[in-house]
Protein backbone atom coordinates (compact mmCIF):
# COMPACT_ATOMS: atom_id res chain seq x y z
CA UNK A 1 0.00 0.00 0.00
CA UNK A 2 2.79 2.32 0.96
CA UNK A 3 5.00 1.60 -2.52
CA UNK A 4 1.40 2.30 -4.29
CA UNK A 5 0.99 5.78 -2.51
CA UNK A 6 4.25 6.75 -3.41
CA UNK A 7 4.16 5.88 -6.78
CA UNK A 8 0.99 7.21 -7.38
CA UNK A 9 1.82 10.49 -5.85
CA UNK A 10 5.66 10.52 -7.42
CA UNK A 11 4.78 9.47 -10.99
CA UNK A 12 2.15 12.33 -12.07
CA UNK A 13 5.40 14.98 -10.45
CA UNK A 14 7.81 12.68 -12.13
CA UNK A 15 6.46 12.11 -15.56
CA UNK A 16 6.16 16.15 -16.97
CA UNK A 17 9.72 17.03 -15.69
CA UNK A 18 11.39 13.97 -17.71
CA UNK A 19 9.56 14.91 -21.12
CA UNK A 20 9.74 18.44 -20.97
CA UNK A 21 13.45 18.28 -20.20
CA UNK A 22 14.50 17.42 -23.05
CA UNK A 23 12.38 20.01 -24.94
CA UNK A 24 13.32 23.50 -25.15
CA UNK A 25 9.95 25.78 -24.24
CA UNK A 26 9.55 29.35 -26.11
CA UNK A 27 10.07 32.18 -23.94
CA UNK A 28 6.54 33.37 -24.57
CA UNK A 29 5.77 30.32 -22.71
CA UNK A 30 7.60 30.74 -19.96
CA UNK A 31 6.75 34.01 -19.52
CA UNK A 32 3.15 33.19 -19.42
CA UNK A 33 4.41 30.37 -16.44
CA UNK A 34 5.51 32.79 -14.62
CA UNK A 35 1.66 34.25 -14.42
CA UNK A 36 0.22 31.28 -12.80
CA UNK A 37 1.39 31.58 -9.32
CA UNK A 38 -0.14 35.06 -8.47
CA UNK A 39 -3.24 33.79 -10.72
CA UNK A 40 -3.44 31.03 -8.34
CA UNK A 41 -3.39 32.55 -5.16
CA UNK A 42 -5.81 35.58 -6.63
CA UNK A 43 -7.99 32.95 -6.46
CA UNK A 44 -7.65 31.00 -3.25
CA UNK A 45 -7.87 34.68 -1.48
CA UNK A 46 -10.48 36.71 -3.39
CA UNK A 47 -13.27 34.34 -1.52
CA UNK A 48 -12.18 34.79 1.63
CA UNK A 49 -11.56 38.84 1.19
CA UNK A 50 -14.60 39.54 -0.96
CA UNK A 51 -17.17 37.34 0.61
CA UNK A 52 -19.42 37.34 3.82
CA UNK A 53 -21.55 34.17 4.12
CA UNK A 54 -21.31 33.52 0.85
CA UNK A 55 -22.42 36.61 -0.62
CA UNK A 56 -20.24 39.27 -2.23
CA UNK A 57 -19.33 42.42 0.06
CA UNK A 58 -17.97 45.57 -1.17
CA UNK A 59 -18.72 48.00 1.75
CA UNK A 60 -17.02 49.19 5.19
CA UNK A 61 -18.44 46.23 6.88
CA UNK A 62 -15.86 43.89 4.88
CA UNK A 63 -13.23 44.04 7.54
CA UNK A 64 -11.27 41.78 5.77
CA UNK A 65 -11.43 43.75 2.26
CA UNK A 66 -10.42 46.42 4.75
CA UNK A 67 -7.47 44.72 6.10
CA UNK A 68 -6.27 43.79 2.71
CA UNK A 69 -5.20 47.19 1.76
CA UNK A 70 -2.55 47.82 3.96
CA UNK A 71 -1.49 44.10 3.93
CA UNK A 72 -1.18 44.54 0.00
CA UNK A 73 0.63 47.60 0.18
CA UNK A 74 2.72 46.05 3.12
CA UNK A 75 3.37 43.02 0.63
CA UNK A 76 4.43 44.89 -2.66
CA UNK A 77 6.93 47.29 -0.90
CA UNK A 78 8.61 45.56 1.90
CA UNK A 79 8.05 41.83 0.13
CA UNK A 80 8.30 40.05 3.73
CA UNK A 81 5.94 37.50 4.17
CA UNK A 82 6.01 37.65 8.43
CA UNK A 83 5.83 41.31 7.71
CA UNK A 84 2.71 40.53 5.43
CA UNK A 85 1.00 38.48 7.79
CA UNK A 86 1.83 40.21 10.38
CA UNK A 87 0.42 43.25 9.27
CA UNK A 88 -2.58 41.23 7.78
CA UNK A 89 -3.59 40.13 11.47
CA UNK A 90 -3.24 43.26 12.95
CA UNK A 91 -5.11 45.00 10.45
CA UNK A 92 -8.26 42.50 10.69
CA UNK A 93 -8.02 42.91 14.51
CA UNK A 94 -8.07 46.10 15.14
CA UNK A 95 -10.59 46.68 12.45
CA UNK A 96 -12.68 44.30 14.26
CA UNK A 97 -12.45 46.35 17.16
CA UNK A 98 -13.11 49.64 15.59
CA UNK A 99 -16.31 48.63 13.49
CA UNK A 100 -17.82 46.00 15.51
CA UNK A 101 -16.74 47.42 18.87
Amino acid sequence: MFLGMMLVTYLPRYIPVALLSRLEIPEIVIQWLKFIPPAILAALLAPGVLMIDGKIVLNIKNIFLLASLPTFLVAIYKKNIFLTILVGMISAIVLEIIIKG
